[in-house]
């Protein structure tokens, strides 16, 4: 059993009923703390219209949840991306050997937030960078650190960036955040939507989640804002 027991079990009792068994049989991780770093020295060329990125950082709860309650985020989609349209499912992505990461597909006004800036949020608040496959208590390949960029000139940044951190040493181990191109993003089921927002008590989200979003409001206060941006929502407007 891992994440507290099974986040498949989301709709009824059962799944605070697993999650408690689990706690009983192995002890919580306490979310990574939150990192105070430099923005971005270079930033993705300004572009019109809704621009799109896609980052894996471990669960992909909590980074829906980080960025739904961002300023300038229009929605955030927590699904599977790196590897096959045939194995984009929870159940076989677990199995670690599908080459998806848990990954969330952010869409943005650039007129609001800048491709950086949502690049120093996720390095900052989202997830730990430097832990290789794993975050906090999951592991395995669909849990690593890494940036699906959409194009040349967001690899570019992304590059600089993590060149940036690495000579800064603000981080006490080197950023272990890869970069893959190419690789589409498949939406994970609709359980798994706004996840966090829906399940505030259950203490896989309370102990790692709901941190990252205070964190957020802490370190970068003008680009929290407290009603999230829904998947539920944005779905029913369309």
């Amino acid at each position: 059993m891992r994440k507290l027991g099974s986040k498949l079990l989301n709709l009824s009792a059962l799944a605070g009923l697993a999650a408690l068994a689990a706690i009983a049989i192995r002890p919580l991780m306490a979310a990574e703390e939150a990192a105070v770093i430099p923005p971005p020295a270079m930033d993705a060329t300004p572009a019109a219209g809704v621009q799109t990125a896609v980052f894996a950082g471990g669960c992909f709860w909590g980074v829906q949840g980080v960025f739904q309650h961002t300023e300038g985020v229009l929605n955030a989609v927590s699904g599977y991306a790196g590897g096959d349209k045939k194995t984009a499912v929870y159940e076989v992505i677990g199995r670690g050997d599908t080459g998806h990461a848990e990954a969330v597909e952010i869409k943005y006004d650039p007129a609001k937030i800048s491709y950086g800036k949502l690049l120093q949020i996720f390095f900052s608040v989202a997830h730990d960078p430097t832990q290789l496959n794993r975050q906090g208590p999951d592991t395995g390949t669909q849990y690593r650190s890494t940036i699906f960029v959409a194009d040349a000139d967001q690899k570019k940044v992304t590059e600089a960036y993590i060149a940036q951190l690495n000579a800064a040493k603000v981080f006490p181990r080197k950023i272990a955040t890869t970069i893959e191109s190419g690789k589409p993003f498949y939406p994970a089921e609709n359980y798994h939507q706004d996840y966090a927002t829906l399940h505030p008590t259950q203490p896989y989200i309370a102990i790692n989640d709901l941190p990252k979003i205070a964190s957020l409001k802490k370190i970068f206060p003008s680009l929290y804002r407290d009603k999230p941006k829904l998947v539920r929502d944005a779905s029913a407007s369309n």
